[in-house]
């Protein structure tokens, strides 16, 4: 499995989100810049992320994106799934099926796989990763 770039980049906006909550909205110019994101890429992954329920926004000099929930309640898992769909490794997983699928041998192996990605991803959450980083800059600064 490889993540788009619409899930790399969209993890990364949600971290900054996330790193950044206490302080109230973020322009999206803002998080780009922070991020190494491109600015007009980041405009079109807000709106799946708001209509996952992921993050709110609003217009004007006041305005900006926030998370919709506290960090410990997104997960990795949320962010991934709003922006990339499923997370199947194969089609068979997904509904589609093939002349082999009852009898394939591969097939428990990729819902396996499937189900330990799902599991990691739900696991972490975007405060997990503020965390994370917070003490890795602080083993840095030291």
């Amino acid at each position: 499995m490889k993540l788009s770039t619409r899930g790399r980049y969209g993890m990364r906006a949600m971290f900054d989100l996330a790193l950044h909550a206490d302080e109230g909205p973020q322009s999206i110019r803002s998080v780009a810049r922070r991020e190494g994101v491109p600015e007009a890429y980041l405009e079109q992954l807000v709106p799946a992320l708001k209509r996952a329920g992921l993050v709110t926004s609003a217009r004007g000099a006041q305005g900006g994106c926030a998370l919709a929930r506290r960090p410990e309640e997104i997960t990795a898992g949320d962010v991934l799934r709003a922006l990339e769909g499923g997370l199947e490794l194969v089609d068979c997983l997904d509904g589609e099926t093939c002349a082999r699928s009852r009898d394939c041998p591969s097939r428990a192996v990729w819902r396996k796989l499937r189900d330990g990605i799902n599991q990691v991803v739900d696991g972490i959450t975007l405060a997990d990763m503020v965390e994370d980083y917070r003490r890795a800059s602080a083993r840095e600064d030291e």
